[in-house]
């Protein structure tokens, strides 16, 4: 019986790229199902891209996630296989797969893809979706290769990790960055909500939200009918983090939010308090 590929990519649609990894899928596997996570993701984006299939590779059927964010391609990166738990993830190993990887329960086997057999013949090396992830993909997932025969085992300390920002906690606030900007305008942030309880912040509770020298009021709810159109609020998004969003808005719109960015969202204090008072 044949796996499921999950299909991830910063191709987009406007190119033939994502067809022609689909065609060399289907000659060689025409049996194997292809799921599009996506390929609409920022251009050479690794890190946006490894966070897109943190949040998917949950929902997706085990099997076979090809991943090709790749701006390192025809370099001397490697082409790597992971064999976990859940299934194989194939990519470049430039931190894409790693947080992924991890969530599933870490590999037993980390391989890289050398096997000539398993490459289609190029002129050029700047496709290797095209000419070594996707044969490596459908062999595996169509069962006519075993894991071993896609190439050499390598230490899986010499894999590129992913290094993902921490926060840090003061005594009242917790200072952390937003992830990622979705296609709505929402800011996923790495504060958790745990984070904010750490700090004494609790659900149905104003905070201050601080980006470089200018503060927000915002308050922790559950969702955007919580709020009046136009107006900002904290919640815990779809995959357990905190979110800033705006209802019928956007929030990089509303706020100077964008990937990447300082964020500290720290507990309303009587000083707060106070001034709020005087400004009324």
């Amino acid at each position: 019986m044949s796996l499921p590929i999950s299909f991830l990519s910063d191709f987009g649609r406007t190119d033939e790229f994502v067809g022609v990894v689909h065609g060399v899928i289907a000659r060689i596997a025409p049996e194997v199902h292809v799921i599009d996570i996506g390929h609409d993701f920022p251009r050479g984006n690794i890190k946006a891209s490894a966070l897109a299939l943190l949040r998917a590779v949950q929902y997706m059927p085990q099997g076979v996630l090809l991943a090709v964010v790749d701006p390192g391609v025809g370099t001397e990166r490697k082409p790597i296989a992971a064999r976990t738990d859940w299934g194989v993830f194939i990519g470049p190993d430039n931190g894409l797969l790693a947080p992924a990887v991890a969530i599933v329960g870490g590999a037993d086997k980390i391989v890289t893809l050398e096997n000539p057999e398993l490459v289609l013949p190029a002129t050029g090396v700047t496709f290797d979706g095209r000419d070594r992830f996707a044969p490596a993909a459908a062999v595996i997932a169509s069962g006519q290769a075993e894991f071993e025969d896609l190439g050499p085992e390598v230490a899986p300390g010499s894999v590129t990790p992913l290094m993902m920002p921490l926060v840090e906690h003061e005594e009242a606030s917790a200072v952390g960055e937003v992830l990622w900007m979705d296609h709505f305008g929402n800011a996923q942030l790495n504060i958790s909500p745990e984070d904010l309880q750490l700090i004494g912040v609790a659900p149905g509770q104003s905070l201050i939200m601080r980006i470089g020298a200018i503060e927000h009021e915002l308050s922790w709810l559950t969702a955007y009918g919580d709020v009046q159109i136009g107006e900002g609020l904290l919640h815990v998004d779809s995959y357990g983090q905190m979110a800033v969003a705006v209802r019928g808005g956007r929030a990089d719109q509303s706020y100077p939010l964008e990937e990447g960015i300082a964020v500290t969202l720290r507990r309303i204090g009587t000083a707060d308090v106070e001034i709020r008072g005087a400004q009324e």
